[in-house]
């Protein structure tokens, strides 16, 4: 099983930008689709976007698209989320996970997340 530590999250103004990252330790992690959740507080988890495993396909959810990007290098065992023009309601701790059905069932192994909180 491939395990997944997100880093990348920050206090940005509206209208700003972050990249996330997700750092993958194990030797099949480019078997592996990857997408990106989020839970806002008070809220259920969400899917974001999500990348195959040879980054032939990415699917994003309509909030986000055209914002964000998610992309990965298979050689540095990463996945990134590039996201712009940053919204109050981006305001989440977001998770990388393995995906279980593409584009968005995620397997259900956790990490802690990194927080990503855009004020107004």
């Amino acid at each position: 099983q491939v395990q997944l530590a997100e880093s990348g999250g920050g206090l940005v103004q509206a209208g700003g930008s972050l990249r996330l990252s997700c750092a993958a330790s194990g030797r099949t992690f480019s078997s592996y689709h990857i997408g990106w959740f989020r839970q806002a507080p008070g809220k259920e988890r969400e899917f974001v976007a999500a990348i195959s495993w040879n980054a032939g396909s990415t699917y994003y959810a309509d909030s986000v698209k055209g914002r964000f990007n998610i992309s990965r290098d298979n050689a540095k065992n990463t996945v990134n989320l590039q996201m712009n023009s940053l919204k109050p309601e981006d305001t989440a701790a977001y998770y990388c996970s393995t995906v279980r059905t593409w584009p968005s069932t995620p397997m259900g192994y956790w990490g802690k997340g990194t927080l990503v909180t855009v004020s107004s």
